[in-house]
């Protein structure tokens, strides 16, 4: 018995510990933000663009394929996926419409839907974090080690460029270096958390995975096309940043499929 608790707690260790360094790459991504600070608005793009092929790859092969695949398969994982994505993007939706009409750094009616899409891009990386972190767990927590350590090293590889697409913006709006990387970062904690919780109680959270990668496949869409597609789309680099969206698609891809 003592026997069995010593290897229980040592599998926890491990899942929380691989979850914790999938969501430390968050913040490691961000670290150019301290050796770039004047970016153009084409260049910008062009990397907005990157980041929403990534984030939509992500969604396709690390959120909804998976969450059928752990629904079970079928017309009822389908059916889950399907409300859970629903739910996600209902969710964000809602949210949108609460943030406050000002600029969080320049006071009301400057520039204010520039801070606010950035930090629905936030909220949205953090939401489609907790359940990365729920998959490694539940990885580690169903005694697959090699499975658990195979997801982190593709989630981490996947969250270097999130980082980044997180912190850029918030730096074009006027936030320091330094508090732009403390965000980015903050978004990948969560994924210890959900780890934590995917390999403590892999019995509860076996049930609650599907719904919550469905979840944030939502949240995903729901801001990669109501703001950063958009976004990207309003000047003369918008071309580019089309092809700089299929070339971060394809990347990212390649990258789930390949480590995952």
């Amino acid at each position: 018995m003592i026997e069995y608790l010593t290897q229980f707690d040592n599998i926890i260790l491990l899942g929380l510990l691989a979850s914790l360094a999938a969501g430390l790459a968050t913040g490691v991504g961000s670290i150019p933000i301290f050796f770039t600070k004047d970016i153009p608005k084409g260049l910008m793009d062009v990397l907005l663009g990157f980041a929403a092929g990534i984030m939509l790859a992500a969604t396709s092969f690390s959120l909804i394929i998976p969450a059928i695949e752990a629904a079970g398969g079928g017309v009822k994982a389908a059916a889950i996926v399907l409300g859970g994505i629903l739910l996600g993007g209902i969710f964000l939706d809602k949210v949108d419409a609460y943030f406050p009409d000002t600029n969080l750094l320049k006071g009301p009616g400057q520039n204010h839907d520039n801070m606010r899409r950035a930090l629905m891009f936030t909220l949205a990386i953090t939401v489609h974090n907790f359940p990365e972190g729920l998959a490694v767990g539940v990885g580690f927590g169903n005694g697959d080690i090699a499975n658990g350590i195979s997801l982190a090293v593709a989630i981490g590889l996947q969250n270097m460029p999130e980082g980044l697409a997180v912190a850029l913006p918030l730096l074009r709006e006027g936030l320091s270096s330094r508090k732009a990387f403390s965000i980015a970062l903050a978004t990948g904690l969560v994924e210890p958390i959900g780890g934590l919780l995917g390999v403590g109680l892999v019995q509860i959270a076996n049930p609650i995975l599907p719904w919550a990668l469905a979840f944030a496949a939502g949240a995903m869409l729901f801001v990669i096309s109501h703001e950063i597609i958009p976004e990207t789309q309003k000047n003369s680099s918008s071309k580019a940043a089309t092809h700089s969206l299929l070339l971060g698609f394809v990347i990212m891809m390649f990258l789930d499929n390949v480590l995952g």
